[in-house]
C-alpha cells in the first residue's frame, strides 16, 4: 500500500520537472536579453521621470519669473493683482518666441505631440521626429510659462518618446523592440506628470500601443514605477487634487444622473474637439488671406490670449487652481458655466495659434467645471436623495477627459490617483464609459487619431486600415529582370488602358485600383515630360500585395498576441 502513493508522488515530481523544462530553456537562453531589456526599460523610465520634472519645473520658474508670483498653483489669483498691460505683453512675447522656434526647427511650423507618437507606434518602428520634438518641447514650455492654454502632459509624452528614440536608433532595434521602448518612456512621462503609476502603464498600452500584449507589460511597468519615484523625489507623494469632503453616493439611487452626466459629457467633449479643429482651420484660412508670416501667428494667438486674460485670468496655463476650485466646490454656477466656456476658447485659440501644449489638462478643467454644473442643479432638484455636488465635479473630470483621449481605463484610474478618492469609482466608471461611447461615434475615437485622420494618417480603424500605406510600390513590385515579370507587350497593353501606377505610391491607392478593376497587375511606370513615352518600372502583381498585406497582418496579431 505504501508504495502506490510513492509511485504517484513520483509521477507528479516527473511532470513538474518536464512542465519547467521549456521554461528553464527559455531562462537560459533568452533569460540574459530579457533582463538587459528591462534594464533598458528601467533606465529610459528613470529618463522620462526627469524630463517630466525638468518639464514642469521649468514652466514653474518661467511663470514665476515672468508673472512674479511664488505659487503657480495659484497664478490665477495673483494675476487679478498684475496691471493689464503686463498679462496682455507676456503671451505675445511667449508667442514670439514659440514663432522663432517653430520656424527654425520644423518643417511646418506645427508642434508635435501625443498624436505623433501614436503614429510613431503605429507605422514607423516606435520612433518619433527628434529634432522637431526637442523644438516642440521648448516650444510648448514657453507657451504654458507665458500664459498659454493647454496641458504639459502632451508635450512630456513627446519628449519622452524622442528619448526612447534615440535608445532605439543607438540599439539598432527592430519595430517591436522599438515600439516597446516607446511604451516605457510614454508610461513614465505619463506616471511621472501626474504621479500615477498604474494609469501611467495602462495609458502607454492604451493610447499609444493600443494593444495589451504581455511580452509589453513588465518593461512598461518598470519604467512607469521609474518615473512615480522620479516624481515623489521631486514632489513628494502628494496627490494633485484635494477634494473637499468625501464623495459619498446617496444609496445609489444617483447612478441615472451619473449616465445623463456622461452624455452631456461626451457631447461637451465633442464640442471642444471640434472647436479646436475649427478654430485652427479658421486660423489657417486668415493666414493664407491676410499674408500672414508663419512665424507670427503664434503671437497673434497670445495676444488673444492676453486680452481675454485680462478679464479672465483663470485660463492662463494649465489650470490646477479653476480645477481645484471646482473639485471642492468653491464655484457658484454662473460661475462654473462662464469658466468652462472661456477655457474651451482660450484652449482652442492656443492650440490653432501653433503655441503647443496638450489637451490632457484643459480637458480635466473643462470636465470638472461641467461635472460641478451638473451637480448643483442635480442637488438642488432632488436634494433628499443627492450625494455632494462635487461627486459631480469628479465624475465629470474623469468622463470628459476620458472621451477627448479615448482611453476611458487609463483616464478613469488617472482621475482615482489624482484625487486619491477611491470610494466613488461606481458613479466615475458610469459617466466615463457613456461619454467615450458617445463621442467615439462622433469624432474618430479620440483627438488625437482625428488630428491623424486630418492628415490622411488612417490609424482610428485599426491595422486593416493603415498597414497598406506603409508599403510602397518599388518595394513590392516585380522588376522587368525578374523571372516571374509581366510580359512586355502585356505592360504596354496596360499602359495604354490607363491601368499604371507610380513606383514611390503605396499599396493603400493600388489596392482599390485592384478592386475596381480586377486586373491581374498594374504597370509601374515613371512618367516624363509631354510627348515621352513612360518609363517602364516593373509591374505590381495582386497577389504580390496581397501576399505583403497579409503577412504584415499576421505580423501584427503576433505582436499584439505575445
Amino acid at each position: 500500500m505504501g508504495a502506490a502513493p510513492k509511485s504517484i508522488i513520483a509521477k507528479q515530481l516527473q511532470a513538474i520537472v518536464s512542465a519547467c523544462k521549456p521554461g528553464w530553456h527559455v531562462l537560459r537562453t533568452h533569460g540574459p536579453s530579457g533582463i538587459q531589456f528591462w534594464f533598458i526599460a528601467l533606465l529610459i523610465g528613470i529618463a522620462g521621470g526627469f524630463a517630466a520634472v525638468v518639464f514642469r519645473t521649468g514652466i514653474t520658474f518661467l511663470q514665476q519669473t515672468l508673472y512674479g508670483t511664488d505659487d503657480v498653483r495659484l497664478i490665477h489669483s495673483f494675476a487679478e493683482t498684475l496691471p493689464w498691460y503686463v498679462i496682455l505683453v507676456i503671451p505675445i512675447l511667449g508667442g514670439l518666441a514659440v514663432g522663432l522656434i517653430l520656424n527654425r526647427f520644423t518643417s511646418d511650423g506645427k508642434v508635435r505631440s501625443v498624436a505623433e507618437v501614436i503614429e510613431g507606434a503605429a507605422i514607423k518602428d516606435g520612433r518619433v521626429e527628434t529634432k522637431e520634438g526637442l523644438a516642440s518641447a521648448a516650444a510648448s514650455l514657453i507657451t504654458l510659462g507665458t500664459g498659454g492654454s493647454t496641458g504639459r502632459e502632451g508635450p512630456v509624452v513627446h519628449l519622452a518618446a524622442v528619448i526612447s528614440t534615440w535608445v532605439s536608433n543607438k540599439l539598432a532595434v527592430d519595430g517591436i523592440t522599438g515600439r516597446d521602448l516607446l511604451g516605457c518612456a510614454v508610461a513614465a512621462a505619463v506616471s511621472a506628470s501626474f504621479n500615477a503609476p498604474i494609469a501611467g502603464a495602462l495609458f502607454a498600452l492604451e493610447v499609444v500601443l493600443r494593444h495589451f500584449a504581455v511580452h509589453a507589460f513588465a518593461p512598461i511597468v518598470i519604467a512607469s514605477v521609474a518615473g512615480t519615484v522620479i516624481n515623489r523625489l521631486a514632489f513628494g507623494d502628494i496627490t494633485e487634487f484635494s477634494l473637499g469632503e468625501a464623495s459619498v453616493l446617496a444609496f445609489y439611487v444617483e447612478l441615472p444622473a451619473f449616465l445623463i452626466l456622461g452624455l452631456l459629457s461626451g457631447c461637451v467633449a465633442v464640442l471642444m474637439m471640434r472647436a479646436i479643429f475649427w478654430a485652427d482651420d479658421l486660423g489657417s484660412y486668415f493666414q493664407r488671406r491676410i499674408g500672414l508670416p508663419r512665424v507670427l501667428r503664434p503671437a497673434v494667438a497670445g495676444a488673444l490670449l492676453g486680452g481675454l486674460a485680462i478679464f479672465y485670468p483663470h485660463i492662463i496655463g494649465v489650470g490646477y487652481e479653476t480645477t481645484s476650485a471646482a473639485l471642492t466646490g468653491s464655484l457658484m454656477l454662473h460661475e462654473v458655466v462662464v469658466f468652462c466656456v472661456l477655457k474651451v476658447a482660450a484652449v482652442a485659440i492656443t492650440m490653432a495659434g501653433r503655441m503647443g501644449g496638450g489637451v490632457f489638462s484643459p480637458s480635466l478643467m473643462v470636465g470638472a467645471l461641467l461635472g460641478l454644473g451638473f451637480g448643483l442643479v442635480a442637488t438642488a432638484i432632488a436634494p433628499n436623495i443627492s450625494g455632494s455636488e462635487t461627486l459631480y465635479a469628479l465624475a465629470g473630470m474623469g468622463a470628459v477627459a476620458a472621451a477627448v483621449l479615448g482611453a476611458p481605463i487609463s483616464t478613469t484610474l488617472i482621475v482615482f490617483e489624482l484625487t486619491g478618492d477611491w470610494q466613488t469609482g461606481l458613479a466615475v466608471m458610469v459617466a466615463v464609459s457613456m461619454s467615450t461611447a458617445l463621442a467615439s461615434r462622433l469624432v474618430d475615437r479620440s483627438f488625437f487619431l482625428t488630428q491623424l485622420e486630418r492628415r490622411n494618417i488612417h490609424l482610428a480603424a485599426g491595422p486593416q486600415a493603415y498597414l497598406l500605406s506603409m508599403f510602397r510600390v518599388a518595394n513590392v513590385m516585380r522588376t522587368p529582370d525578374d523571372p516571374r515579370a509581366a510580359p512586355d507587350e502585356m505592360l504596354w497593353e496596360a499602359i495604354e488602358g490607363g491601368h499604371t501606377i507610380d513606383r514611390n505610391a503605396t499599396l493603400e491607392t493600388a489596392m482599390p485600383i485592384f478592386e475596381a478593376t480586377n486586373r491581374q497587375f498594374l504597370a509601374v511606370v515613371t512618367l516624363g515630360e509631354e510627348g515621352v513615352a513612360p518609363q517602364i518600372d516593373g509591374a505590381l502583381f495582386q497577389v504580390d500585395a496581397l501576399r505583403a498585406y497579409n503577412r504584415a497582418l499576421a505580423a501584427t496579431a503576433a505582436e499584439e498576441h505575445s
